[in-house]
Formats: C-alpha cells, sequence, structure tokens
C-alpha cells in the first residue's frame, strides 16, 4: 500500500534549506514551515563524536536556557521530612521518603523528574528497575541528586533541560517553542551548543562536534552549520 503525502508535508519538502546554515538563518527557516495549529515544541538533535561505551565519554547533565522552554515539568522530591515541605513550596508535587517510594511502587508515575538528595539514594534504590528504564532515576550527572533538594524542584520544575547522550553519540534535548521570537530561540540554540562544547571529554579523539539538527514536533530538520566562534567565551 503506497504512502499517502500530506499536501503540508509536500509543501515543507520543497521548504527544506539543502545546505546548513547559521543560527539565526536555521531558526528563521525552521519558521518558513507550514506547521500544525498547536504550538510546536523545538528540538535540538547534537550528534557528537564520542564512544559512550567509556564512562567519561557517556555524556548527561542538565542545563537552564536563557530563555526558558516554554513549559513546566512535575517534579516529585525524595527527602526527608523536615525537608518535604520546602520541596513543595519550591513546586514539587510530592515529596517524601519511603512512603513516596511505595507509591511509585504501587505504579503511580504521573511525574517528568524525580529530584533526591545523596542519604534518600539507598531508599530510592528500590526503584531502580522502574526509574531507570525511563531515564527517571535520580543522578548526580543530572543534578537530581543534590543536598538542596528545594533549589534543584525550583529549577527543574521551571523547565530546566536534561540531556544524555545515547549509544549513537546524539544528544537531544528541548530548545523552546515555535511561538518564540526567533531571536530566543537562537539565543537558547547557541546556549546549548556552548554548553555541549565545554563538556568535550578529554579522551575524545577527532572531530568532537559532527552535525547540529533543529527541528519541529511534526516538520522537518533543519542543519546548523557549527563554527567554532559559536561556542567561544
Amino acid at each position: 500500500m503506497p504512502v499517502r503525502i500530506t499536501k503540508r508535508a509536500k509543501a515543507n519538502a520543497s521548504l527544506k534549506p539543502n545546505d546548513a546554515l547559521a543560527a539565526a538563518e536555521a531558526v528563521a527557516a525552521l519558521k518558513k514551515f507550514k506547521a500544525p495549529k498547536f504550538d510546536q515544541t523545538v528540538n535540538i538533535c547534537m550528534h557528537l563524536g564520542i564512544d559512550t561505551a567509556q564512562a567519561d565519554q557517556a555524556l548527561r547533565g542538565a542545563l537552564s536556557l536563557p530563555k526558558g522552554i516554554g513549559k513546566t515539568k512535575r517534579v516529585v522530591a525524595f527527602c526527608q521530612s523536615d525537608v518535604a515541605p520546602k520541596a513543595l513550596a519550591a513546586g514539587a508535587i510530592k515529596a517524601g521518603a519511603e512512603d513516596l517510594v511505595a507509591e511509585i511502587e504501587k505504579g503511580w508515575m504521573d511525574f517528568d523528574v524525580a529530584i533526591a538528595s545523596p542519604d534518600m539514594m539507598r531508599v530510592v534504590s528500590k526503584l531502580g528497575k522502574v526509574l531507570g528504564p525511563k531515564g527517571l532515576m535520580p543522578s548526580p550527572k543530572a543534578g537530581t541528586v543534590t543536598t538542596n533538594v528545594p533549589e534543584a524542584v525550583k529549577e527543574y520544575s521551571a523547565g530546566k533541560v536534561e540531556y544524555r547522550a545515547d549509544k549513537g553519540g546524539n544528544v537531544h534535548a528541548v530548545i523552546g517553542k515555535m511561538s518564540f521570537a526567533e531571536g530566543d530561540l537562537v539565543a537558547n540554540l547557541e546556549h546549548f551548543i556552548h554548553a555541549i562544547e565545554k563538556v568535550r571529554p578529554a579522551t575524545a579523539k577527532g572531530q568532537y562536534i559532527k552535525k547540529i539538527t533543529i527541528s519541529g514536533a511534526m516538520t522537518p530538520g533543519v542543519q546548523i552549520k557549527y563554527v567554532q566562534a559559536v561556542a567561544a567565551e
């Protein structure tokens, strides 16, 4: 059975640039695509010259973008009883210790990020098989295991971006919404590129940033022309 190509897909194929573009030009091109009525998420994918089988090259982290990402996240906090009220005040939808673990063990998973204090990881480790496959296990590298739980809750609730290299060396992240002003998307795009450039593993050999593409949730990708100056201080 032949695949049906929509009018929008045909129109967007004709608008897709053939060459890699500078950041501002790429964002402008992205906004010219015919889009669905909802406000699309704008994503970035960076293909890196890393070997994630080596522990020091398995990049993972989190950062706040200068213009935000246009959405909030549902955060839970694993912490002691005296910290729980502060975590809730900072924006956590739930905060607790063994009681929260028990709730998740029973199947409750209506959250996007899990924060934990270091002393709670012994308890949280029980959820490894549940949270691990979904990428929700708290991690020091991602800043989700921290002594300052309320501050982490505040940052993640506001849309702090997590990234993690997959087996192919690709890093995916959200950099905003299609409704953002072009200048705001460019600022977020360049900030993210800069952040990834700064965490280059010392053992990574050859070309580090091989390809950068931005796309809407339902539009074609546009390749970014990477120049070292984009990531300069």
